[in-house]
Formats: C-alpha cells, structure tokens, sequence
C-alpha cells in the first residue's frame, strides 16, 4: 500500500473512532440539511444514505480516500478498455453491454459495440423463432453468472413477460434440480439453452447432457437430432458448443472482457429476453447505461455509486461490521441478494492485492437477505437487538406491477408493505427506550439501542429500466470498494482449488485403488460414499 493511502486510511481510523461516540440521531440533531446531502438521485433511482453513520468530516476523508486510490483515473480506465484484470490481461467492459447504437467502446483499439449490436438482433430473431416454432418453455442451464443474473431478473421482471414463452433455470448438478424443473414440462414444446463460457463447465454439461438425453426421449429423436432441434448455446467456446451439436446459427457469443457475473446483459441474457422480449431487454440495457451515465459525470459528492461504496468502506473498514443484509420490500427481487453475493463476494472477496501482496484492511462482508417483510418474521431480531451491528440495504418502490389482485387491494396490501419499510429504518435508526408492560419491568429486554446504520433505495416501480439501474448501481459500488481496498475485482481464484480437487475425488472414485493425493479424510468420506 502507497503510503499516500495509508495516510488517508489512519485519518479514517481517527474520524470512526470521533464518531464511536456520535449517534445517527446525534447527527440528523447537528445537521439541519442532512437530508438534502446525504439523499442522492441517480437516474430513477432515489438513493438516501441520511441513516448512515457519517457526517460531513468523515465524507471528506472518504472523498480523499477515492483520490489516494485514484478512483476517477481508473473508472476511466475501466470505461476505455484498458486491461484492469491484471491477473488475466483482460479489460472489464461490460458497460460496453448496454451502449447506444452508434458509440463507442474498444478494446486493443477494436470498437466492440456495434459487435455487441449485432448479437443483440440475433438474439431477437431467435427469440422469434422459438416464439413461432411453438415452443411455451426455455430451460437455462449454467451456473455462476451464467444462471444468477438472468434467473434474478427473469422474477424480477415477472409482469413483464410478453412473449408466451416460460423460462426455467436450472444450475445445481445435484439431479433434483433438473428433475424437479422437467417433472412438469413438454419435452414437444420445450427448448434448452445451455450457457456456459468455456462449454466445459462440470455442472452445467452434466446438467445438459441429461436435459438433452430426456428431450431424447420425449421427442423420440436421437441425441444429434435433439440437439439440432431444440437446443441453443451463449459461449465464447463455438468449437465446443459445435461439437455438443449446437447448430452454428445458435451459437450466441460471449466475450473475455466481460466477467460472467457482470454479463447480465450479454448474450447469457438470452434466456431473460426469451420471456420479456427483445424491448424490455432494451429497456433494461437503457437503465443500466443510465446509472454508467451517473457514475462517470455526477461529482463524487453526489454520485449514488461512488457514495455507496464509499460508505460500505466506512462500515466494513472504520466500524467493523463484517456482514450486511440486503432486504428488498418486493417480492420480485426475492432473488436480488443471492445476486449481489456473487457480485460482491466473488469480486472483493480477496486476501491479495493487485500486486499479489497480502491485504491491510479487510475485504468483502458477508452479503445475506430476503424479501421483506419476510424477513422481519425470522432475522430482525437480530438486526434490532443483536450484539452485532449490521447494516442494512432497504429496497422498495411506490408502486406494485402485481397483476391478477383487485386494483384496491394491491394498492392496500403495498401501501402495508412500504410503511414496514420505512418502520424498520426508522427503528434500526433511532431505537426506543426500555418499555414497561403489565408483566415485566423495565429492563434490557424490551430496549431498542438503534444507531444501526441503513440505506435506502427507492424507485417508482420495478421495470426493465429501473432493475437496470438496480444492478448498475450495485456493480460500480463494488467497483469503488475493490479501488479502495487495491484489489482486482475482477479475477476469481478462490473457486479453482476446489474444482482441481473435485476432479481428483471423481477419480478416485471411479478408481478407488489407484494412488490418489487426496487427505486422509477426503479417502474416508469417499470410502464410506463408496460402502
């Protein structure tokens, strides 16, 4: 670490230790236009931080942080395709994803949107072509960033499916998983879209080659004509999908510069746009270029992504909390933390720094929720009373796209549910005293500490543009956060060793007499799977 940051992470070790003694409602009490600064607007995003444990001092130091870390030059770095996963050589743009027609993004000096425009209208026209071929359901197979993007905004964007076509996900190699999906499925009106960079990943060709073989069978075609007929392959691997028997014309292409948990919008949302249609995938590219739009002009100051990294940096770094909870209040989003764990976790989930130096500071929190008010029936004890503190990322709208209800009742029902939200904020915030009933004294038990810090964001409904804009601002907070802390947030390592073991377990399965490196107690647990 630069002693330059170095300096500036001791003055933030100092403004948190100020702060130590300071409440949230210390801070609205001191700061009459708290509101009017810490609540930023990013496209139709309204994103409030005024719940945060922060003052004004303590963002200066943020803000100098950012400079130390040299933010701005490498966001534009980011932007302009240079190759900022050293440990690859790759460049990161999977901003190029959801640009307009007609601009500009290059890597190695070639421009890749008018690339990334042309699979976009292919993409339409097979979703086209399925439509007409009467073909009603889609199964995804992949895994990783290949099932957890799309998977989440296919619930998302559930009321906006106009196609016809249903869309399942399938990831887990565990067999209930593929049973479980095709138990109630027309292998006659079914298709597959298998999703996988390499087109050598363990689950996910396991998981086709058995989804290919049941199609066989209900078909009562052979397996190359199955694959012919019915199957569709995203892939940066044309040789290999080709092989497995994926016509060339539905080989859909991913590229190296786009990270599988960033592709959302590449090709990998095929399968997303095979439900909501070719618009409201546009809709949701236009979303997330918007938030791209924000987070290169805004100033620091205002700038949702920048502040929101920023402040996970103050909490996971200056106060400690080693986890933060993500409750969305819309049920759509019931998918959207297990989302944001492979987005964060796997991005900034890192002992090393850019330069293979062990880390100062820690990395990545634990990221964890579900759907309000869900939650508020199974962990907000916790939250509320817990002896550790963890933040919150409230999510919500002022409107419900829930169809099929009476008008009233949706509007009653959301109106219940937007003012738990804002409840739960408001006592994380600020607590209550002790209270007294007709059965017990005053005691620890019925106080509510608060100063439990919060964001909250909200939007006025969830469409394609505003979930775009949803995942756009989450992307470059964690972009901001793994500058801060040096690291690339855009390798993952961590995941290989046990995949190198697996294929060493596999082995000594099939040949349990051949010699093996595996641990004493791996043998064990493979011999007695084997009994």
């Amino acid at each position: 670490m630069e002693e330059s940051v170095r300096r500036v992470w001791t003055a933030l070790d100092r403004e948190t230790a100020r702060l130590s003694g300071v409440s949230i409602t210390d801070l609205f009490a001191a700061e009459s236009d708290r509101i009017g600064r810490m609540v930023v607007d990013a496209a139709d995003l309204r994103v409030d931080f005024s719940r945060q444990r922060v003052d004004a001092a303590a963002l200066k130091v943020l803000f100098a942080l950012a400079e130390a870390s040299e933010l701005t030059d490498k966001r534009a770095a980011m932007f302009a395709g240079e190759p900022i996963n050293p440990t690859e050589q790759r460049a990161v743009l999977h901003t190029a994803l959801r640009a307009p027609g007609g601009s500009r993004s290059e890597v190695g000096g070639v421009d890749v949107v008018a690339d990334v425009h042309r699979t976009l209208e292919r993409m339409a026209k097979l979703v086209d072509e399925i439509a007409a071929s009467g073909v009603r359901t889609v199964v995804n197979i992949g895994i990783g960033g290949s099932d957890l993007g799309p998977a989440m905004a296919a619930l998302a964007l559930a009321p906006f499916a106009t196609t016809g076509i249903e869309v399942h996900f399938v990831s887990n190699v565990d067999p209930a998983d593929l049973a479980a999906c095709l138990a109630d499925l027309d292998p006659r009106t079914t298709a597959i879209v298998v999703s996988s960079k390499t087109f050598t990943t363990q689950e996910t060709m396991a998981n086709a080659r058995s989804a290919v073989n049941w199609l066989a069978a209900g078909l009562g075609f052979d397996v190359e004509a199955t694959v012919a007929a019915r199957v569709y392959a995203v892939s940066s691997n044309v040789a290999a999908a080709g092989a497995f028997g994926v016509l060339a014309d539905r080989v859909l292409p991913m590229w190296d510069w786009v990270g599988g948990r960033f592709s959302l919008a590449s090709a990998i949302g095929f399968s997303l746009m095979c439900s909501i249609g070719a618009d409201n995938f546009r809709a949701m590219l236009a979303g997330m270029h918007a938030v791209d739009v924000h987070f290169i002009d805004a100033p620091l100051e205002r700038n949702a992504p920048v502040l929101m990294g920023l402040v996970g940096i103050l909490n996971r770094n200056g106060y400690g909390y080693g986890s933060r909870a993500v409750i969305p209040y819309l049920q759509q989003l019931g998918r959207f933390p297990a989302y944001l764990q492979q987005l964060e976790m796997e991005s900034n989930g890192k002992r090393s720094d850019i330069d293979g130096h062990a880390v100062e500071r820690h990395t990545s929190p634990v990221v964890w929720g579900e759907p309000g008010t869900n939650g508020q029936h199974a962990f907000f004890q916790l939250l509320h009373q817990g002896t550790d503190v963890i933040p919150v990322d409230f999510i919500g709208a002022r409107r419900s796209t829930a169809g099929c209800l009476a008008v009233e009742d949706v509007a009653s029902q959301h109106e219940k549910l937007m003012a738990n939200l804002f409840a739960q904020a408001a006592a994380l915030a600020f607590g209550a005293p002790a209270m007294t009933d007709n059965l017990n004294a005053a005691g620890e038990h019925r106080a509510f500490p608060g100063n439990r810090p919060s964001t909250t964001i909200l939007m006025d409904a969830l469409t394609p543009a505003t979930l775009g804009q949803l995942v756009a601002l989450y992307e470059h907070a964690t972009f901001v956060q793994g500058v801060a802390w040096g690291i690339n947030s855009f390798d993952q390592w961590g995941v290989e060793l046990g995949k190198v073991i697996a294929n060493s377990v596999y082995a000594h399965m099939a040949e349990p007499a051949a010699p093996t490196p595996l641990d004493p107690a791996t043998r064990a647990a493979v011999a007695w799977y084997r009994s």
